[in-house]
């Protein structure tokens, strides 16, 4: 296990390997395996390439290869920005027999995240693209590489100007050390804590259990062509069950640049996709699309929902739009999954947000003092399981409140469970805005708003919103002159923050309402900017 890491017990290791949910096989043996299988399947497909399992398997092994010898290590972590284009599997793969640890960043962060990323990680590689959607990466790598000294190596996709051309790194395959399954294998992004992201370590043996499990709760198998429309760096794209998912059971992985409407049902119309994942917001623009699109998405089997809470109404118009059936899907990237069984009654699936994924996955709802809550009513959320994480990367003193002494994860979710045993995701109790499946730190956009020379106090607040969930909506004390939404996002985009980070709304107040201990009451405030 990478130092910095929790591991699970020893007789939790042993009951889940018992079980069968830890099979001992590092991740990058999956693809392996399906490449011997099924060499000449259609692996995966981008805008410009079709690769079948073989090729995949050995642009992962030359990758690998390359890498070694460049003087990347077993252990050693790659800050990965890559978007849904056929170089993240390959990398991804490679880094995994490599035994290298890759670290997977939105390509949407900017210097602000990849800067925090890069250090908590201690990073000595950062690969990313030439050009994304018309964001030039380059000047931000070299930004990074100045910040970042410990990065030794910088790799490029397309145009790498002075950086090292991803693309020139096929060397002949090599043996490589042996992996083991019980090493951290990704650190993936927190979407759900306080502050700057915190890093979740997923080892091959859970990460792999993850993936074959949620393949299998969602009925895919080598004829399942999946549309990757999300972003794949996401935990639910990426493996819920998402790509990882589709190799496992020699499937094909479709790769959309971006998920709007217009680019998604033409490659859905093209490739014959059958399924695919998306967040509410994304839902809604979907269905009204739809109803005016002449693309033919008869195809299209399964539509999964995740990331955010889908309203009932919304539900509802999926099959007789898109004309398919609906998954919802409930998880994290720290660990469990739930899902809407396939067979459940569209009533349920409209409602509840699934089953959690395996037996043992142990789910606590409790009351802020961590008791236990009467059945079917609303608490938080606590989990452990076989593939639910034990600690964040490097964070003990963070970890001492995010978990509980016995091992379960404090989600921040308030739910409640039917008599079934489906979950209904009713909010949050962290300080966390949901915005349309993004979630924004609190304490991070504060932290920045605080160092702005007209800010002298900030509570960043959720607003609802009909498409998003919600917005948020900065509320500040000034001083003169008073700055404007246009200009305060303009100084927190130069200082590096993602554009989906940015406040939607600012509101400016004389003082702000009290709690009867002296805090800013965020309850008080919201409800207030709320009715203006």
């Amino acid at each position: 296990m990478l130092e910095g890491c929790t591991d699970w017990p020893d007789d939790f290791v042993r009951h889940y390997r018992q079980q069968g949910y830890w099979q001992g096989l590092p991740l990058g043996d999956l693809l392996r395996e399906q490449a011997r299988l099924t060499p000449d399947a259609e692996a995966l497909v981008d805008a410009t390439r079709r690769w079948r399992y073989a090729e995949l398997d050995l642009h992962a092994d030359r990758l690998a290869s390359s890498l070694a010898t460049l003087g990347i290590a077993p252990g050693e972590r790659v800050l990965v920005q890559l978007p849904n284009i056929a170089e993240f599997f390959s990398l991804l793969f490679a880094l995994l027999r490599l035994g290298a640890v890759p670290v997977l960043a939105l390509p949407a962060h900017r210097e602000h995240e990849l800067r925090h990323l890069a250090q908590l990680s201690q990073a000595v590689a950062y690969v990313t693209v030439d050009e994304h959607l018309g964001f030039d990466y380059r000047p931000l790598a070299r930004t990074l590489r100045q910040q970042v000294p410990e990065l030794r190596h910088v790799l490029v996709v397309g145009n790498a100007e002075e950086f090292v051309a991803l693309q020139a790194c096929m060397t002949s395959p090599r043996p490589l050390p042996p992996v083991a399954s019980r090493d951290v294998a990704v650190l993936l992004l927190s979407g759900g804590t306080t502050g700057l992201p915190k890093l979740i370590p997923r080892t091959h043996d859970d990460y792999a259990c993850n993936a074959r499990l949620a393949a299998r709760a969602c009925g895919f198998d080598a004829y399942t062509r999946y549309l990757a429309a999300l972003p794949v760096a996401h935990n639910f794209p990426l493996a819920s069950p998402g790509a990882l998912g589709v190799f496992s059971v020699g499937g094909t992985l479709v790769l959309c640049p971006e998920p709007s409407p217009d680019t998604a049902f033409e490659l859905i119309e093209r490739e014959r996709i059958t399924h695919t994942a998306l967040i509410p917001p994304l839902v809604q623009l979907w269905l009204e699309v739809a109803q005016w699109s002449d693309n033919d998405l008869s195809s299209l089997q399964w539509l999964q929902v995740g990331g955010a809470r889908l309203k009932a109404e919304i539900a509802a118009r999926i099959r007789p739009v898109l004309g398919c059936g609906l998954q919802q899907v409930y998880g994290m990237a720290e660990g469990l999954l739930c899902f809407t069984p396939l067979e459940d009654p569209q009533a349920r699936v409209f409602e509840t947000q699934g089953l959690p994924l395996t037996a043992d996955d142990e789910v606590r709802i409790v009351d802020a003092d961590d008791q236990p809550v009467a059945p079917g009513a609303v608490g938080e959320l606590l989990v452990r399981g076989p593939y639910t994480i034990r600690g964040y990367y490097r964070a003990e003193e963070h970890n001492a409140r995010a978990f509980t002494a016995d091992g379960f994860y404090r989600s921040g979710d308030l739910v409640r469970r039917l008599p079934e045993g489906h979950l209904i995701v009713e909010g949050r109790s962290k300080d966390v805005i949901n915005r349309g499946g993004e979630k924004i730190p609190v304490e991070d956009i504060e932290n920045l708003l605080l160092s702005h020379p007209q800010i002298r106090d900030v509570a960043l607040v959720a607003l609802p919103d009909e498409l998003l969930g919600e917005r948020s909506c900065a509320c500040v004390l000034v001083r003169e002159p008073q700055p404007d939404l246009a200009s305060l996002n303009a100084w927190l985009r130069e200082r590096g923050l993602a554009a989906y980070k940015l406040p939607d709304r600012l509101q400016v107040f004389a003082q702000f309402p009290l709690t009867r201990l002296g805090k800013v009451n965020r309850k008080a405030l919201a409800e207030h900017v709320a009715a203006l």
